[in-house]
């Protein structure tokens, strides 16, 4: 393949001593679960964030879950988030039991608006899950003028900015997935809860370790959804080289748009005042199976990812009571994600340029 979708090894070449030297440390330790490795990478994504704490928890869907029963979520609430996002999302809200209440995009941002969440409220609505989709950072102080704490779905945000802050300090606390092929990847899966309020912080440190404080009096129903020692050590490793790897996002998509990708495509648009760190570099074409075509034969890598959006999931449906989406039908149908990664280059954007002009022809 020329280009292929992701390139996730070149940027760890140069730190592989230094991720072997970390993994060595937590061998000799003997310390596996809940120790020294976590405490410290919670401190530092949190300082990252722009937050006061930050919580280790197994990956980024038991992240969803814990938190909103941090929140308060339970039985008989309903959840407002976009159906245009990956099935966790969704997902993670049934075993609080409540109930997933399905909104709209913009289908040129992929992200909710306050016009789309508010269409969607009713008098059982507890909070709002604002995903910041393919890296893009969905107007949280906007939807929280609403009247409802909003709980940020930023698993694929870490690096991106906006005028506001970073994720993870937007809303009253935010989720992280650290799957390998997220932007700040660990060596398996992984997840966080970034927060400010020190009640829904401590909540969730009760919440992920059996409703436990210490392992001998139990308050609730929790979960076992811990963040191993190894892969807090890995991530502690590459969180001080996440902003340049944005960077390279960012970079990405310029060449991108220097190739003239516009003219062929639809580009995805940055919401006001957010400078996205592309997770997924998601374009739009009205007849995207000729897109695919293109890109296929010039040895492009792409990806459609959500051609069922969650609400007509079969699971979901149940709940989805002939909701009307336009925005995520129309994103649903057309979108198609092409190569992004850190050392995405010039030659390689235009190398992906040919080939979706090829579907113009």
């Amino acid at each position: 393949m020329s280009v292929p979708l992701f390139d996730g090894s070149t940027p760890l070449v140069p730190l592989r001593q230094e991720l072997r030297e970390a993994i060595d440390r937590v061998l000799d330790s003997g310390r596996f679960i809940l120790g020294p490795e976590v405490a410290a990478f919670e401190r530092e994504l949190a300082a990252y964030c722009g937050a006061s704490h930050a919580v280790g928890v197994a990956n980024g869907t038991d992240a969803i879950t814990i938190a909103l029963r941090a929140l308060g979520v339970g039985t008989g609430d309903e959840v407002v988030l976009p159906s245009f996002t990956f099935y966790a999302s969704a997902e993670a809200i049934a075993p609080t039991g409540a109930t997933p209440v399905f909104c709209d995009i913009d289908p040129h941002t992929y992200c909710v608006t306050a016009d789309s969440v508010r269409a969607a409220l009713t008098p059982r609505s507890k909070a709002v899950i604002a995903v910041h989709l393919f890296g893009n950072v969905a107007p949280v102080a906007e939807i929280e003028a609403l009247g409802l704490p909003v709980l940020e779905d930023a698993a694929q945000a870490i690096g991106s900015r906006s005028q506001a802050g970073r994720p993870g300090a937007l809303g009253v606390a935010a989720t992280f997935s650290f799957y390998p092929s997220k932007n700040l990847p660990c060596f398996g899966d992984g997840g966080a809860i970034v927060t400010s309020d020190e009640r829904i912080a401590e909540r969730a440190r009760v919440l992920r370790f059996h409703g436990s404080r210490d392992k001998v009096n139990y308050e609730q129903l929790g979960y076992n959804s811990r963040l191993d020692e190894l892969q807090a050590a890995i991530l502690r490793v590459q969180l001080p080289h996440l902003d340049g790897w944005a960077d390279g996002r960012r970079r990405a998509a310029g060449h991108y748009e220097q190739a003239g990708l516009g003219e062929l495509v639809g580009l995805p648009r940055a919401v006001a005042g957010s400078s996205p760190a592309w997770h997924l570099y998601v374009v739009s074409h009205p007849q995207v199976e000729r897109l695919e075509a293109a890109l296929a034969s010039a040895g492009v890598g792409f990806k459609p990812y959500y051609r069922t959006p969650v609400h007509r999931q079969p699971p979901m449906r149940s709940w989805a009571g002939g909701v009307e989406l336009p925005g995520t039908e129309l994103a649903a149908r057309t979108h198609l994600a092409i190569p992004m990664s850190t050392v995405l280059t010039r030659e390689q954007a235009e190398l992906v340029v040919a080939g979706a002009r090829a579907a113009a022809a």
